[in-house]
């Protein structure tokens, strides 16, 4: 073939490319836009999403099932979509993540998710104080814990409880301290509908979850701690997100005075999360451009690990030690309990699209 020929086979070749691209251009700008009745948001998983170690978003893909996979660049892991309009996420894991991933699906503009309901549903380190391992919590607020002070614990002062100080002051606040006069940051604390809460709560309880001999065994050693010791079920419980994977007595006590510094002194911490407060800082922008409604996410997480060890024991062994059965009673709680509420969104769409689920009142007229 000549330069001349190949010049124009060449010119063929860029034409006909353009041509095959114009039909799928037009098809674009006309493209459906699928309306989304829940979304599933999972932080992690072990490998693929089907077929091997299950992590948060397997059992979802594999029971429910969310069996169509859908390509999302920016995000850590491919979407996947039920035929009954669930559509299932999984962020990555930490703040970082979460943000960045509920942010680019919430501006993805093939799905319409203005009346969708939000489950995040992932495990979490539990209060031995409040509940055990496998147990659920439905949270009325989502606090963050990485917004503050850190004085190194070997270094504070005598009578401080521990380092973690509100930014802007001088010393460890208690419940009930007034905090608005510190730095001002808009993430610190996220009011969930405590309705809606109230709602999954009710919804989920009656679920069966399996029976896990280790993991009860385990608990056992946390004597003192009623939460540890009791059977697993599912309850309200406030989350506090940090991405720092944090631990120990003191730290616990933290984590109980910030949730009631930063919510109200009637809260009450149960779960350790890494990744709430970015996923609700996303869902918060999207909603100020009508693209999410805030009214309608539920966050639920469940104890796979405790967030400080048991009597007679280090924190840095408790930190570091295998999850009792390899996590498995979170994880199946986080699909069993959650699955009981977007299976009840689902079937009743024609109602809780424009009406909002809530308990039936029990007062008198």
């Amino acid at each position: 073939m000549t330069a001349i020929g190949k010049k124009a086979w060449l010119s063929l070749l860029v034409i006909s490319f353009t041509c095959a691209l114009l039909p799928l251009a037009k098809a674009g700008d006309k493209q459906v836009v699928i309306p989304i009745k829940a979304v599933v948001v999972t932080m992690f998983e072990h490998g693929e999403s089907e077929g091997d170690r299950p992590g948060e978003f397997q059992f979802w893909v594999e029971r429910f099932p969310l069996d169509q996979q859908l390509p999302f660049e920016m995000g850590q892991h491919p979407l996947r979509l039920s035929a009954s309009g669930v559509l299932g996420i999984c962020t990555g894991g930490g703040v970082t993540n979460a943000t960045a991933s509920i942010m680019a699906l919430g501006l993805d503009p093939r799905f319409d998710l203005s009346a969708a309901y939000w489950v995040v549903a992932g495990i979490a380190g539990g209060d031995p104080i409040d509940l055990t391992i496998g147990s659920g919590a439905w949270a009325r607020y989502v606090i963050d814990g990485d917004l503050a002070f850190e004085v190194d614990a070997r270094e504070i002062p005598e009578d401080w409880p521990y380092g973690m100080i509100p930014l802007g002051a001088h010393a460890p606040a208690a419940p009930g301290d007034d905090v608005s006069q510190g730095w001002t940051v808009d993430t610190s604390s996220f009011m969930l509908n405590a309705g809606l809460a109230d709602w999954a709560v009710a919804t989920s309880t009656g679920v069966v979850l399996p029976t896990y001999p280790a993991s009860r065994a385990f608990s056992k050693q946390f004597k003192g701690f009623a939460g540890a010791l009791s059977e697993p079920g599912v309850m309200l419980g406030e989350t506090l997100s940090a991405s720092t994977y944090w631990h120990g007595e003191r730290l616990s006590q933290w984590a109980n005075d910030w949730v009631q510094v930063y919510a109200t002194p009637k809260m009450n911490f149960m779960t350790s999360n890494m990744e709430d407060s970015g996923t609700l800082t996303a869902l918060y922008r999207l909603a100020r451009i009508g693209r999410v409604d805030v009214q309608r996410v539920m966050v639920l997480r469940t104890v796979s690990n405790y967030t400080q060890p048991p009597p007679g024991e280090s924190a840095v062994w408790s930190a570091t030690a295998d999850y009792p059965d390899s996590g498995l009673p979170a994880l199946e709680s986080a699909y069993r309990y959650g699955a009981a509420v977007v299976q009840e969104i689902v079937e009743n769409w024609s109602v809780y699209e424009t009406t909002l689920p809530a308990l039936e009142s029990k007062a008198g007229p």
